[in-house]
């Protein structure tokens, strides 16, 4: 992933990873409150050694005392020199355990030892450093000096520095346990986030799409919660972004398939529910506003929606033209105040495929090509059925339905490779569903794969714009 995609991840997800950078924050600070304070003491020994006072004696000493302190400073933690502490002060603690709560260092090249007593009773932690520092030289004088030899002995312990009973804590540290619980929480957070989005196989904008295929994106529609109550926005609502993302698909359809005389869309999708019957309605009202002579044909013959959706009658339709019961004349209806006619899908049949991939089907396409500008077929998902894999390669483009946020990419990829067994081109893909808010919000007034972009203020009547690619004397021009 490149820089950007981190970004809009971390955009995507801030309230996560505020989220457990909170929790992380407030679990340190209760481990902090919980803790038990603890102080520190510290005493310090000094080592010497016996001279005769020449410059090479006082070199030779020197480094014989730098070597006997790292020994010391190892001496002092065992039980030889904890035992009598123990005993003196009278601690209910093994010589392991009270070794548990002693640092010895001794600071590069000098001869004294630092003996660091940590406890959660400042005087005691005083008094065990002290003792442990007055054991240590008594222990390291009978070790250096057996009872036997009379002479003085070569090393000796002074006690340098006794401890003094501190007045301040030195743990628990709540800053800096805060800041690591901060810290955590924040890298689980992004780790999570990351995690989640390489996870998600879901489409959730044009990038996503683009990582699937090298399809033309043709236009975006945004989500609308109330599509249900009002799915032809279009007409219900022409001011709405939502319909200007139709109009601005309507123009973008003037770019597809120049070459393509017949302007016949087969409107897909991978699965249901992704908006396609909607898309398909308010794109032929669309076509329809801007002056061109619009069909639209209920191709679902499984799960017709499009005669409600235009609440006009549906019980004679495009079946009864395929099985010789009805006239076309005498069933497509005319819609609304431009020259839009619907043709709804009729009785569901036993057999939708076959009848969509008949000659009398094919027949009725070369019918509709030359007698409307556009013609928009909405035809069921293609994962689940063949019909619109069958009517796109006799149509001779579809349009892929897309939406944001519920189809997987596998999904799409199984979608473009049923259109693509069976020879059926693809003009483009329109998404639908974009939010219009975060960092994957679909920017109004966006023109897809052409890289247009406008900022809009208040949104006036479509305009009356008649596509020339869409007229039909154009055509028998060519």
């Amino acid at each position: 992933m490149e820089l950007r995609d981190y970004i809009r991840i971390l955009q995507k997800s801030w309230m996560l990873i505020v989220a457990l950078t909170l929790v992380a924050v407030a679990a340190a600070s209760v481990f902090s409150i919980l803790q038990t304070p603890t102080y520190s003491a510290t005493s310090k020994v000094f080592v010497s050694t016996e001279s005769s006072g020449t410059t090479s004696d006082l070199v030779q000493g020197a480094s014989f005392t730098v070597a006997r302190v790292k020994t010391y400073s190892s001496l002092a933690v065992t039980p030889l020199v904890l035992l009598p502490v123990i005993e003196t002060l009278t601690l209910d603690l093994s010589a392991a355990e009270l070794a548990e709560n002693i640092a010895v260092s001794a600071p590069l090249d000098t001869s004294i030892i630092d003996i660091t007593v940590t406890d959660p009773d400042p005087r005691r932690a005083a008094d065990i450093a002290n003792e442990v520092s007055q054991s240590l030289t008594l222990q390291v004088q009978e070790i250096e000096q057996p009872e036997a030899v009379t002479e003085a002995p070569a090393v000796k312990l002074t006690r340098v520095q006794v401890a003094s009973v501190p007045l301040v804590s030195v743990g628990p540290n709540v800053p800096l346990n805060i800041a690591l619980g901060a810290l955590v929480g924040l890298a689980l957070g992004v780790g999570l986030a990351v995690l989640r989005e390489t996870l998600d196989t879901r489409i959730r904008s044009q990038r996503d799409v683009e990582q699937v295929t090298e399809l033309p994106i043709i236009g975006g529609i945004v989500f609308d919660p109330k599509a249900a109550e009002r799915p032809l926005i279009v007409h219900a609502d022409p001011r709405s972004p939502r319909a200007e993302s139709f109009r601005t698909l309507r123009t973008n359809l003037q770019y597809l398939d120049v070459e393509r005389v017949d302007r016949s869309f087969v409107v897909t999708s991978s699965i249901g529910s992704e908006g396609k019957s909607t898309t398909s309605a308010n794109l032929a009202i669309s076509l329809a506003d801007s002056g061109a002579r619009v069909l639209l044909v209920d191709a679902d013959l499984r799960k017709p929606r499009v005669a409600d959706y235009m609440n006009i009658e549906g019980g004679v339709g495009l079946t009864d033209v395929l099985v010789g019961r009805a006239e076309i004349e005498d069933v497509l209806q005319p819609w609304g105040r431009g020259q839009l006619f619907v043709l709804p899908a009729g009785h569901i049949p036993p057999n939708p495929s076959e009848l969509l991939g008949s000659s009398r089907m094919a027949q009725l396409i070369e019918d509709f090509n030359h007698t409307f500008d556009v013609v928009i077929f909405d035809c069921p998902p293609l994962l689940p059925v063949t019909d619109a894999a069958i009517l796109a390669k006799s149509v001779g483009g579809a349009i892929l339905i897309v939406a944001a946020g519920r189809t997987q990419k596998n999904q799409l990829t199984g979608a473009i490779a049923a259109l693509a067994n069976v020879g059926a081109p693809i003009s483009g893909v329109v998404m639908t569903m974009l939010p219009t808010r975060g960092p994957d919000a679909y920017g109004y007034g966006h023109y897809g794969q052409y890289g247009y972009g406008h900022t809009y203020g208040e949104v006036g009547p479509a305009p009356e714009i008649v596509a020339p690619n869409y007229s039909r004397r154009s055509r028998a021009q060519a």
